[in-house]
């Protein structure tokens, strides 16, 4: 069944990146999925490879902005309903210690990490919409161009080529993700939402 429906999405090309995209980042539990499409359209379509990694940034920002909007309604009510485990509360304070870092990082990183908790805090806490977009869609830019690219070149064989060079493919990305945190930190100092500004360290949640 997954596997037909994965092919019916790689015969889809990039519109089937936007449609994949949107459901893993609206929370609808796809690891790996996107990644895979991704290289899967580049490799059988080279020249839509580019077109596909554009289409998969955009699903996941439309994606990311539903949940961001949702929680941003639902404000504190709701965000403590998805925080009340030991795990939502670590989460919760990694945000309000980190800002969007902790959004831009999981947006980034083909090792699946927890991004939803993260992008609920966004919006409940108010961070700004603009900023927000700018953190997953550089992210993501990031992220889908590097796999378009490695599925246009390398075809079959870009699984390969990253298991033999995953030291340089690391140091790169380790970079980015420096120059990346960064220039969030510079931007969550003029737009971190009120609540986070004036809290004390003493009201944030512990296990």
């Amino acid at each position: 069944m997954l596997k037909h429906l994965f092919l019916v999405l790689i015969s889809w090309g990039p519109p089937g990146l936007l449609f994949l995209s949107f459901l893993d980042s609206v929370g609808v539990p796809i690891v790996g999925g996107v990644d895979a499409l991704l290289i899967a359209v580049s490799t059988v379509s080279p020249t839509h490879a580019y077109m596909a990694a554009i289409f998969a940034v955009i699903g996941s920002v439309i994606g990311s902005m539903v949940l961001y909007l949702i929680a941003r309604k639902g404000g504190e009510v709701l965000l403590a309903g998805h925080t009340s485990s030991s795990r939502g509360r670590k989460l919760r304070h990694w945000f309000e210690q980190y800002g969007l870092v902790t959004v831009f990082l999981p947006a980034i990183s083909p090792i699946p990490l927890p991004m939803k908790i993260p992008v609920f805090c966004a919006g409940a806490l108010k961070v700004r919409l603009v900023s927000f977009i700018a953190a997953v869609a550089a992210a993501r830019i990031i992220r889908y161009f590097a796999l378009a690219y490695l599925g246009q070149r390398y075809g079959r064989d870009t699984l390969a080529f990253v298991e033999h060079h995953w030291v340089p493919i690391l140091l790169v990305v380790l970079v980015l993700c420096v120059l990346a945190v960064v220039m969030l930190k510079v931007i969550d100092r003029e737009t971190e939402p009120q609540s986070v500004q004036t809290g004390d360290a003493s009201d944030f949640p512990h296990d």
